[in-house]
C-alpha cells in the first residue's frame, strides 16, 4: 500500500528554518514525482516545488529560500525551508504522482500525505 507521511512541522519566528521530511512506504521514488504543496486557511493548495523532471520552483514566493532535495536510499524527499516568512504559514503536504514528469496542478497527484502544519510567527 502505497503511503507517504510528512514530519517536521512547527513553530518558528520569521527568518527561521525548518526541514520537512516525506518518508514514502509501498512504492519506491524512483519511479515517481514528488510535490510539496501548501494549503493556506481560506486558500486554494497551492505547488510550491517538485522532485523529479522538470521540476521548476512553482511559487515564485519561495525562489530563494526553499529547496527540494530527494534521498533514495531512505526514500524520503525532503523541503528545506529557510528564511521564513509569516505568510508561509500554512498545512504542507507531499504528494506523489506516478510518473517522473512535475507538474503543479494537485489534482494530478494521486497519493497525499496526512499535512504537516508550519506556522511562522513572532
Amino acid at each position: 500500500q502505497l503511503q507517504l507521511v510528512e514530519s517536521g512541522g512547527g513553530s518558528m519566528q520569521p527568518g527561521g528554518s525548518l526541514r520537512l521530511s516525506c518518508a514514502a512506504s509501498g512504492f519506491t521514488l524512483d519511479d515517481y514525482a514528488i510535490g510539496w504543496f501548501r494549503q493556506a486557511p481560506g486558500k486554494e493548495r497551492e505547488g510550491i516545488l517538485c522532485s523529479g523532471h522538470g521540476g521548476p520552483n512553482y511559487a515564485d514566493s519561495v525562489k530563494g529560500r526553499f529547496t527540494i532535495s530527494r534521498d533514495s536510499a531512505k526514500n524520503t524527499v525532503y523541503l528545506q525551508m529557510n528564511s521564513l516568512k509569516p505568510e508561509d504559514t500554512a498545512v504542507y503536504y507531499c504528494a506523489a504522482r506516478r510518473t517522473s514528469l512535475c507538474v503543479s496542478i494537485p489534482s494530478f497527484f494521486t497519493s497525499w500525505g496526512q499535512g504537516t502544519q508550519v506556522t511562522v510567527s513572532s
